[in-house]
């Protein structure tokens, strides 16, 4: 009877340091970081104490689809034009809502 081996998953490439340095945290306990390559890092605390960064790339608008562009900027015109109303006015109208059913009986 035939049996089928499976071939072992290669490993990727070893990480590599590409730049070792001290770096002291400041009154407000922040550090620089030297030749970052992104802006943006999701930050994870270990319970060891160590913190692992992990670089974020914002999406490209031609990532985002033309009709998700569209639906933005047809909302952000209605904004501007006063057509929208702000989070306070959202709120204020829910609970007045929530105040006059609560009342019914």
């Amino acid at each position: 009877m035939p049996t089928l081996t499976l071939e072992r998953p290669r490993r990727k490439q070893r990480l590599t340091v590409v730049e070792n340095y001290d770096v002291a945290a400041d009154a407000k306990k922040r550090i620089s970081l030297r030749s970052a390559k992104t802006k943006y890092f999701h930050v994870k605390a270990l319970s060891n104490g160590c913190f692992l960064l992990e670089p974020r790339v914002l999406v490209p608008p031609r990532a985002i689809s033309a009709r998700s562009l569209k639906m933005l900027d047809k909302s952000v015109a209605d904004l501007k034009k006063g057509l929208a109303l702000d989070d306070l006015a959202i709120m204020r109208q829910l609970t007045n809502e929530f105040d006059a059913k609560e009342w019914q009986w």
